[in-house]
């Protein structure tokens, strides 16, 4: 289930949510906690697909740089897979309808599950799956960063305001979220060269490490001016290390600095939401 990866589904999640609980009164504890088992959900459901999806177009093999998984270790058959991702799929829907039911939120909202199960699936699976033709960036930014604070933020409040202080962390939780993905890709290009054409595949390694400080320092500023305080600069120091170690390793050791940067993420849109709450 690559539990490594589930504080980036939260990150964006939990601040919306946190912000919608500090400034309308009327949203509870329980909508924020389905918001957030639907994302993980969705999360978990997202990473069987990749490795599915991984697996039987041969990029996940012996010679990949990163992390071996059940499949290719030989702990789950392809049919065994198969039954977690349709049992997650009900999970997603069952978790879905309750967070809207909860919450009372409408029912366009069901339409907007449909399309997160549908990315979390598609992302590797499928015909023409899109993480294959380099769209999986704008398909993160999309869900993990606007849909993810804007979307937990409405279901919370069951309203929405758009203004900048909304509107920057769901922007910048998508950069930083952007980035995990892309260093994913930057140590997997030797893997992936020939099967699937990532961005840094088809930009080249350079040109990957400059997208990649442009998403992080980008993401992060984003957060800081967001903020109205300096509590963020606490995990400064992190994104400027993870981006040392992208500047300065490849392959294999940069597997690392994948957790590193989602943890820090998280912690940077939870210190967000506090700061906007008045820490």
């Amino acid at each position: 289930m690559r539990l490594r990866t589930l504080p980036l589904s939260l990150a964006g999640v939990v601040c919306g949510g946190l912000l919608a609980m500090f400034f309308r009164p009327d949203g509870n504890t329980l909508e924020l906690l389905l918001v957030a088992l639907t994302a993980c959900s969705l999360q978990i459901l997202s990473n069987l697909s990749n490795e599915m999806g991984d697996h039987l177009s041969g990029v996940d093999s012996e010679s990949r740089e990163g992390p071996n998984y059940s499949m290719t270790a030989g702990g789950l058959t392809v049919k065994q897979m198969w039954h977690a991702i349709n049992g997650m799929v009900v999970v997603c829907c069952v978790l879905g309808l309750a967070m809207v039911l909860v919450s009372g939120s409408p029912w366009w909202v069901l339409l907007l599950g449909v399309a997160a199960i549908w990315a979390a699936t598609h992302y590797t699976l499928g015909k023409k799956p899109y993480g294959y033709i380099g769209l999986g960036d704008l398909f993160v930014f999309v869900f993990f960063g606007l849909v993810s604070v804007l979307g937990s933020y409405f279901v919370v409040a069951h309203t929405i305001d758009l203004k900048l202080w909304l509107l920057l962390p769901a922007v910048g939780v998508g950069l930083l979220s952007v980035a995990v993905l892309n260093v994913n890709n930057i140590r997997d290009m030797q893997s992936d060269e020939g099967i699937r054409r990532t961005v840094p595949l088809r930009i080249g390694v350079r040109n990957a490490r400059i997208y990649q400080t442009v998403l992080v320092v980008g993401g992060y500023l984003l957060m800081l001016v967001g903020s109205g305080s300096w509590w963020p600069v606490a995990t400064a120091a992190i994104f400027g290390w993870h981006l040392h170690i992208v500047w300065h390793r490849e392959g294999r050791q940069l597997d690392p600095t994948l957790p590193l940067l989602v943890l820090t993420t998280f912690a940077t849109s939870v210190i967000y939401a506090l700061c906007r709450y008045g820490l």
